[in-house]
């Protein structure tokens, strides 16, 4: 369990495929960059842009994880030498400082704009629509790992466009500064709202 609050950036310097054909999946080399490692060991989870992976080993500065083909399709920016952000999981204890975050990737969407306005950002993403149910005003997402505040939804032309305002601080933090439109950005939704759907899908409303 994650809460979304990235702790820094890191790199993926290395992509090793596991095996032969298509189906296979890779191992990657992470370069942790100012991620405390002293309490880590094999076996614990860290958050790669929102997915939850297993270290399965430690190197100098870094760790190694495998990824299976599986969860390549279904995520973006873990099969390349790209900048990740980096999340611990949580410890009993801890303080939660976004939202509960599992680091299971619901699905890829687009960034349809990120423009500045004023002395902050706005992030508009497209998502498939059937995501619409779970986004609402005021309401948490997870974008490549980063607990974020949806300011406005709209379901348009087959999609879930919803609207994010990330302030500098965020930017500074986290890989989201290097966004561009149709660019593709990992989600996850709030547990909560997948929660209240099975209620009132078991309540018959």
């Amino acid at each position: 369990m994650f809460t979304g609050i990235v702790i820094t950036t890191g790199r993926i310097t290395s992509v090793t495929p596991q095996g032969p054909g298509e189906d296979a999946g890779v191992r990657l080399l992470v370069d942790a960059g100012s991620l405390p490692m002293d309490d880590v060991v094999p076996g614990d989870s860290i958050s790669l842009s929102g997915a939850c992976m297993t270290v399965v080993e430690l190197i100098p500065g870094g760790f190694a994880v495998d990824v299976s083909r599986e969860s390549l399709n279904r995520t973006t920016g873990l099969d390349g030498l790209n900048e990740v952000n980096l999340e611990k999981a949580l410890k009993v204890g801890d303080r939660l400082g976004g939202h509960f975050v599992a680091g299971h990737i619901d699905d890829v969407g687009v960034v349809s704009l990120f423009e500045p306005v004023g002395e902050s950002w706005e992030l508009v993403i497209d998502a498939p629509k059937e995501m619409a149910r779970y986004f609402a005003y005021k309401g948490s997402v997870a974008v490549d790992g980063v607990s974020l505040t949806v300011n406005r939804v709209d379901d348009v032309g087959g999609i879930c466009r919803f609207s994010i305002n990330l302030i500098p601080h965020t930017l500074e933090v986290t890989t989201l500064k290097n966004l561009s439109a149709g660019q593709k950005v990992n989600l996850e939704v709030d547990l909560i709202a997948r929660y209240v759907e099975r209620m009132l899908f078991l309540s018959g409303s």
